[in-house]
């Protein structure tokens, strides 16, 4: 299972169907193309991954803030003036060397928008949806997260009422890097739990 789409390969089913709506919507004028656009904009540079990166790489930095975030999502990702949909009974939880925490919404597609945006395609298909709860450690391994047998995986399941973000362990030789530095190495699956996060070495990958 993998969460890349290729320039040039057909666009999945679920993309195909909200292009078409979209266009039915404008077409009969009951939506205005700024307006979607506005929206769009939104979520892909307001309300996004880059959010939630910037929450977590303050908990990597603020022993006090991650305690915080633990304590009382919400009212920690408010601190930075994160909230509104779909974020208001948000649960932290922390992966560690003996716990790995993978986000699903069984039910539908229930996910913190004010820390990571829209969900991805993959988070809300049945495959997903179906198999990381019953075989978690099969599904990590498709996105290339292969654990040690020791580290126990917990699943936890969105709800209309709460939703869950992950705090991905902090990558090794990273003490010296600041949290303006540590918000690139945060992906958004990392913080839904099937990666883990960036290490320095893949950053310079990347670039």
């Amino acid at each position: 299972m993998s969460s890349d789409h290729k320039h040039g390969d057909p666009l999945p089913e679920t993309v195909l169907r909200v292009k078409a709506l979209e266009s039915l919507l404008v077409e009969k004028g009951l939506v205005q193309t700024e307006a979607l656009d506005a929206l769009i904009d939104r979520y892909e540079t307001k309300v996004g991954p880059q959010n939630g990166a910037k929450v977590i790489a303050r908990a990597w930095t603020d022993p006090g803030f991650k305690e915080r975030l633990l304590k009382d999502g919400s009212a920690a990702i408010a601190e930075f003036g994160f909230s509104g949909a779909q974020g208001e009974e948000l649960v932290a939880v922390e992966n560690t060397d003996a716990i790995h925490n993978v986000v699903v919404c069984t039910l539908c597609s229930c996910y913190p928008w004010p820390v990571l945006g829209l969900p991805p395609v993959w988070y809300k298909s049945a495959p997903y949806r179906a198999r990381v709860v019953r075989e978690p450690r099969a599904v990590l391994a498709e996105f290339g997260l292969d654990l040690p047998k020791e580290r126990e995986v917990r699943v936890w399941d969105s709800t209309a009422e709460t939703r869950y973000l992950v705090i991905p362990k902090r990558p090794e030789g990273t003490e010296k890097m600041s949290a303006e530095e540590l918000e690139a190495l945060v992906s958004r699956d990392s913080m839904i739990g099937v990666t883990e996060a960036l290490s320095p070495a893949d950053l310079k990958e990347e670039a």
